[in-house]
C-alpha cells in the first residue's frame, strides 16, 4: 500500500482515483452479446454458456428437482445461519415498509402517493471465484417483503453445468422458484429483454464483474430499470493512534481478497498506526488462500495522513467509499460527519464482514463514488411511487384560474382550454 502524508488538497481528485479500465473496446464486445441475445434467445445464451462458462446446457432454466435436492448437501451450520441472516435482514427492511401520503393540498384538490412493488424484477448473483450465495438474501428478501410478483434468478454454472449448493438452498429458502443457469452479459440481456425461457424483467439487481456492469449499465439505456451504477468493491478505513492494527489489517484484506480490480484505503492522523497495520496487513497477507488477488489489490490502495480530523472526514467524504469503516475512539462523533458513504461500520467492534451477512442492513452498495448520490439497496429500491389527485367542482374554482394563466403564459392552449371547458360547466 502506497503512504501518503499530508496531501496537498489540490492533488485530492488524483490521489483517490480508482483503477481505470478501458471502456471502448469492452463495450463493443457488451453490445455484441447483448444483440445476438435479443436476436437469438435461448440458443444465443446456451452458447454463450458453453463458450464462457464451458456448460453444455439443454435448458438455461434449473430443473426443480434439482432445486429441492440442494437443501441436503448444505451443512446444518450454514443453514442455521443463513436462517438468522434472513431473519435480522427481514426485521431491518420491514422496518422501511413505506405508507400512503394524502393530503388536501387545498380545498377540494385531493393529491396521494401509493407504493407500488416492481411486479418483475431478475437477480444477478455471481458465481466465480466466489458464490456469492448472501447477495440473494439482500435481494430477494426485501424484493419479497415489497411484494414483487415475479423474481428471477440467473447466476453462471460450473462446467458440469451445476450452480453452487448454497446458492441454490439461499434461493430456495427465500421462496424463489425459477433459478436459470446462465451468467455474464447473456444472463443481463436476457433478463432485460426475455427469451423463450427467460422472461423478460422491470429491473436488474445485482454485482458483477466489468462485463456484467457495463451490461447493466447498457441495457438500462433503452430496456430496463438497474439497481445502482457499480463496479468493483471497496473499502475506506478510519484509524486513530488506538485502534486495534490487526483489526484494521483484516477489514482491508476482507475487500482486497475480493479481487485485483479491488481497491482498500486508509485515513488517519496518527502516523503510528500506519506502520503497525501494514506489518499486519503482511502478516495476514500470509495466510490467505486468495493471497495473490488481494496482493494485486492492495498495489492501487493507500494510506493517507491527515493533519486532523476536519480534513480527514472531508477527504472521506470526496473518497465517497461503497464501505466505510470508522475504528477510532471518538467514532461515534466522526459517524455524524459522513456525508457521501454506502455503509458505514461504526466503532472496534464492527467489522465491515457484518454488513455483508447478517447484521441485517443491506450489501449492494454503490462503489466508485457513486455513493455521492445513490443509496445502497433497500426497500424503497423495490417500489415505484404512483401519484394521484383528484379534484372536486369546488376545488377547480380554487385553482382552475392559475393553471389557466400559467398554461396561456408558456402558450400551450390545449392545456388551458382544458380547464376553460371544465370551469363554464361548473
Amino acid at each position: 500500500m502506497e503512504v501518503i502524508k499530508f496531501p496537498d488538497k489540490g492533488m485530492w481528485a488524483e490521489l483517490l482515483r480508482r483503477p481505470a479500465f478501458e471502456t471502448a473496446s469492452l463495450d463493443t464486445v457488451v453490445n455484441g452479446i447483448i444483440d445476438d441475445v435479443k436476436k437469438r434467445g435461448d440458443n444465443a445464451v446456451l452458447e454463450y454458456t458453453k463458450k464462457f462458462d464451458k456448460a453444455d446446457l439443454l435448458s438455461p432454466e434449473m430443473p426443480s428437482e434439482e432445486i429441492a435436492g440442494a437443501s441436503d448437501k448444505v451443512p446444518d451450520d450454514l443453514k442455521k445461519s443463513i436462517d438468522l441472516a434472513i431473519d435480522n435482514i427481514t426485521a431491518f427492511h420491514k422496518a422501511q415498509l413505506p405508507k400512503t401520503i394524502e393530503i388536501e393540498t387545498m380545498p377540494g384538490v385531493k393529491c396521494w402517493q401509493k407504493p407500488q412493488a416492481i411486479s418483475k424484477v431478475g437477480l444477478y448473483i455471481p458465481g466465480g471465484m466466489a458464490p456469492l450465495f448472501s447477495t440473494i438474501l439482500m435481494l430477494a428478501v426485501p424484493a419479497k417483503i415489497a411484494g414483487c410478483k415475479e423474481i428471477v434468478l440467473c447466476s453462471p454454472p460450473d462446467k458440469n453445468g451445476k450452480l453452487n449448493e448454497a446458492i441454490v438452498y439461499a434461493a430456495a429458502r427465500v421462496g424463489i422458484t425459477r433459478i436459470f443457469r446462465v451468467g455474464g452479459v447473456q444472463a443481463i440481456a436476457a433478463m432485460a429483454y426475455g427469451t423463450e425461457t427467460i422472461p423478460k424483467v422491470y429491473k436488474i439487481f445485482g454485482p458483477g464483474n466489468q462485463y456484467v456492469t457495463a451490461a447493466k449499465q447498457l441495457v438500462a439505456r433503452d430496456a430496463v430499470a438497474i439497481d445502482m451504477p457499480a463496479g468493483p468493491s471497496e473499502v475506506a478505513v478510519i484509524a486513530d493512534e488506538n485502534s486495534n492494527a490487526a483489526f484494521i489489517a483484516s477489514d482491508l484484506l476482507s475487500q482486497a481478497e475480493h479481487g485485483t480490480d479491488s481497491q482498500v484505503v486508509m485515513f488517519t492522523t496518527s502516523e503510528a498506526i500506519i506502520d503497525k497495520v501494514l506489518a499486519e496487513v503482511e502478516k495476514q497477507l500470509g495466510t490467505l488462500p486468495k493471497k495473490a488477488l488481494a496482493a494485486e489489490s492492495l498495489k492501487h490502495s493507500k494510506v493517507f495522513l491527515l493533519p486532523d480530523n476536519a480534513s480527514l472526514m472531508e477527504m472521506v467524504n470526496a473518497y465517497a467509499p461503497e464501505h466505510l469503516v470508522i475504528s477510532t475512539d471518538n467514532a461515534d462523533e466522526l459517524a455524524l460527519e459522513v456525508e457521501n458513504a454506502g455503509s458505514v461500520f461504526v466503532g472496534k467492534y464492527t467489522p465491515e464482514s457484518a454488513g455483508d451477512y447478517a447484521s441485517g442492513t443491506n450489501h449492494t452498495l454503490p462503489t466508485h463514488g457513486w455513493a455521492t448520490a445513490y443509496s445502497g439497496v433497500n426497500l424503497d429500491s423495490y417500489y415505484k411511487k404512483i401519484t394521484y389527485q383528484k379534484i372536486s367542482r369546488e376545488g377547480l374554482k380554487f385553482i382552475g384560474p392559475a393553471i389557466e394563466i400559467m398554461a396561456g403564459a408558456e402558450g400551450l392552449v390545449a392545456h388551458k382550454n382544458a380547464v376553460t371547458l371544465r370551469l363554464k360547466n361548473s
